[in-house]
């Protein structure tokens, strides 16, 4: 308990993080407002037919948009060392669920997309977009029922961990919002990479829906990777650390990494936004093959069912 009070003060962060950190949510705000509310209308009103991925993708834009909307409170509330009050837990609530449910869809789409690619007769059956938006619904409930129970409530201020006392529901938020997700992740975009390598023919047109799709699967895993793991692991040591005693001063470092990797996960509601953008422009590029070509052999190979494969992919 001594070690626990001794450390209070010492975990503050230093004005220079502050001032990193301000600067970086200040960037991410605009930026992410903006791409997220044009990627939203784009998939809201641009996109006519109704997919499974148009779903998916209306529920990712509604979690990252509401993940960017906090941030503007979450700079505040963390430069004016703000009290934990009704609306700190709700803006805190906001953040983790929305933050979760980004993850959670991230992983949807990853398995949608395994499905797609490695059981195209099943998938006609196991896939519609009332089901789709069903399994969101699902995802929605249980994502804010679950972190409303583990939501810990015995900090002093608003979005900081200044104790030392190894929080008891962290390892079910890491292996359930983070681990199961990313393993799903990795598993369903290796195998789909590795099998849109194995359709890749001498047709062009074919080639070049299969090596978009390719590179949008990819960019995805990466993105997930890069912006979730850092920050994940930073908490994973901080939670060992308390675990073992570890000096003050090591757990501060710590800290620090993870304000700075935190920064890194936010950021990819503007990453997300990316590939929002891709993910509508190949859409439109696919809308070629629908158009239809004469006098070559090419278009016996049903240029309706090259657009399906990459809109089951996308």
């Amino acid at each position: 308990m001594t070690n626990s009070t001794n450390c209070n003060n010492s975990l503050k962060l230093s004005y220079n993080v502050q001032l990193v950190q301000v600067i970086i949510y200040a960037t991410i705000f605009p930026f992410g407002a903006i791409f997220n509310v044009l990627a939203l209308w784009v998939f809201c009103c641009k996109l006519k037919k109704w997919t499974e991925t148009r779903v998916y993708m209306i529920n990712l834009v509604i979690a990252d948009c509401s993940v960017v909307c906090t941030l503007p409170f979450t700079i505040y509330f963390l430069w004016n060392d703000w009290h934990r009050d009704t609306l700190c837990l709700t803006i805190q609530s906001i953040y983790l669920i929305n933050m979760s449910m980004s993850i959670y869809i991230i992983t949807v789409i990853s398995v949608d997309r395994y499905i797609a690619i490695k059981f195209p007769l099943k998938a006609k059956s196991l896939r519609s977009p009332w089901k789709a938006a069903l399994i969101c619904g699902l995802l929605w409930v249980s994502t804010i029922t679950g972190l409303i129970v583990k939501q810990r409530r015995n900090e002093r201020f608003c979005f900081q961990k200044l104790s030392t006392k190894p929080s008891t529901g962290f390892l079910y938020l890491f292996i359930f919002i983070f681990l199961i997700p990313l393993i799903i992740v990795c598993f369903c975009s290796m195998h789909i990479i590795r099998s849109l390598k194995k359709k890749i023919i001498s047709n062009s047109h074919k080639n070049k829906l299969i090596e978009k799709a390719i590179y949008i699967v990819s960019a995805n895993m990466i993105v997930f990777i890069v912006c979730f793991l850092p920050v994940q692991i930073g908490m994973l040591a901080r939670f060992v650390m308390e675990k073992n005693l570890v000096n003050c001063l090591a757990i501060q470092k710590i800290r620090t990494f993870i304000t700075v990797s935190t920064c890194i996960a936010n950021s990819n509601c503007c990453m997300d936004a990316i590939c929002y953008y891709f993910v509508a422009k190949e859409f439109q590029e696919a809308s070629f093959f629908h158009k239809p070509k004469s006098h070559h052999s090419e278009t016996k190979q049903t240029p309706t069912s090259q657009l399906r494969t990459f809109e089951m992919l996308v």
